[in-house]
């Protein structure tokens, strides 16, 4: 009896725990039917990471500037961590090829990412916001200009950079005060550009916005080229033979060296290369093939605030990471990287979910002032761009990126017209 007992017992107890494993089964699937009749699957309502896919070049012609950007990507879990925010990076190059970018961007969502961050150039851009907005995930940008980008109607893009329009604008802005701070100004002017979409897209700006700004100098020519050209003699003879006072440009690194070797070769000293807001002459490589050719160069861009406390804990962890680097020539991508993850990592906060609908939902509500770049908070319109971003006048100094105007952020004076090629020290 007492093994009959023993047995009944172990019997009923087996029963009950069965019951009771079937009964929570059938509570959870009951509230994860009632999650999904909202909206909100119980994977994304749960997650205590945020997956971030960062879209980038890292090989090819922008392979330089994609490294440097994932260098923000790097550094991000680490500091955000200190903040409250868990992110974990999915990382994937572009190879610079918009048709790479395109099935990358699909391979992330498809590993997880909640969100995508990228992708540096405005082209490969394009191609990552047309299937995240397929796909309803959110696109951050964290370096990319065309203005197009935000004007297609996209619900699910957020662009924390300005536009090419802006970047002109705004760096036109700037060169009458270089001029006013220096006393000199050029009455002639050439602007040498690019023919990508990033190229183009500023080209299109300055057509459109110079006959309105009141410029002091009158704009000679534009003069385009293969941004993979080999050697730009042509288009440097061609812009000397102009007689032009000032080189305006939008480059990047590897064209950008190109020009001023170039410009050295064929003895052309304008007063000045200045860029109304191109990567390219503050980029470490620049510094690192030119030695002192690279000095008095101008870009007038946003940039970091280096006093700011998202700055101090970013340079410190960049500086921690890579300590063979210069924080100062790679901080302009990495502090837009970040910057664009931040961005991220603070709505994920605020919504409590990786849902998309509740991320896109806190991401058009973001009103974030802890950060790195000069400027307000960061904010996006009904279209997803911020609209507040500021420009500096960013000069090379002793081979470094340094801020001369406006004067109460400025580190030094700025000189123009800046010395001859042959009188550099």
């Amino acid at each position: 009896m007492k093994n009959d007992r023993t047995r009944n017992n172990g019997t009923l107890g087996g029963d009950l725990r069965l019951a009771l494993t079937r009964r929570q089964v059938g509570q959870a699937a009951l509230a994860a039917g009632t999650l999904a009749a909202f909206g909100r699957a119980p994977a994304f309502a749960q997650a205590p990471t945020l997956k971030v896919g960062v879209l980038l070049p890292r090989s090819g012609l922008l392979a330089q500037a994609g490294q440097a950007c994932q260098r923000g990507a790097d550094i991000a879990p680490a500091v955000l961590a200190d903040l409250g925010h868990r992110v974990e990076i999915l990382s994937a190059d572009t190879e610079s090829n918009v048709d790479v970018a395109r099935s990358r961007t699909e391979k992330l969502i498809n590993d997880g990412a909640n969100v995508i961050v990228g992708a540096f150039d405005s082209g490969q851009t394009a191609a990552a916001a047309q299937v995240c907005e397929q796909r309803g995930v959110p696109l951050v940008i964290n370096i990319a200009a065309a203005d197009r980008l935000t004007e297609q109607g996209y619900k699910t893009i957020f662009r924390n950079f300005p536009t090419s329009t802006m970047l002109v604008q705004n760096g036109m802005a700037l060169m009458k005060d270089l001029f006013a701070a220096t006393g000199a100004t050029p009455k002639t002017a050439v602007f040498l550009h690019a023919n990508d979409t990033f190229g183009m897209a500023n080209k299109q700006a300055i057509d459109a916005l110079f006959p309105k700004l009141d410029m002091p100098f009158t704009l000679v020519e534009s003069i385009s080229y293969d941004p993979k050209a080999q050697d730009l003699a042509v288009e440097v003879a061609k812009a000397k033979a102009t007689g032009a006072q000032l080189a305006i440009v939008t480059t990047r690194a590897n064209d950008a060296i190109l020009l001023v070797r170039e410009m050295v070769k064929q003895r052309w000293e304008p007063m000045g290369i200045a860029s109304p807001g191109s990567p390219g002459l503050y980029d470490e490589q620049f510094y690192k093939v030119l030695g002192k050719y690279a000095d008095y160069a101008i870009t007038n861009l946003p940039w970091y605030d280096p006093k700011a406390d998202m700055t101090q804990r970013v340079s410190a962890a960049f500086r921690k990471q890579f300590p063979n680097d210069r924080f100062e020539g790679y901080a302009f991508n990495v502090a837009f990287t970040f910057e664009a993850i931040l961005i991220a990592a603070d709505a994920f906060k605020r919504a409590g979910s990786a849902d998309p609908a509740a991320l896109l939902a806190a991401l058009r509500q973001t009103n974030l002032s802890n950060k790195l770049m000069v400027g307000p908070a960061i904010a996006f319109d009904d279209k997803g761009q911020n609209t507040t971003l500021v420009s500096a006048c960013v000069q090379n100094r002793d081979q470094r990126p340094t801020v001369v105007l406006p004067k109460g952020s400025a580190e030094m004076e700025p000189v123009f017209p800046a010395p001859g090629w042959g009188k550099r020290g």
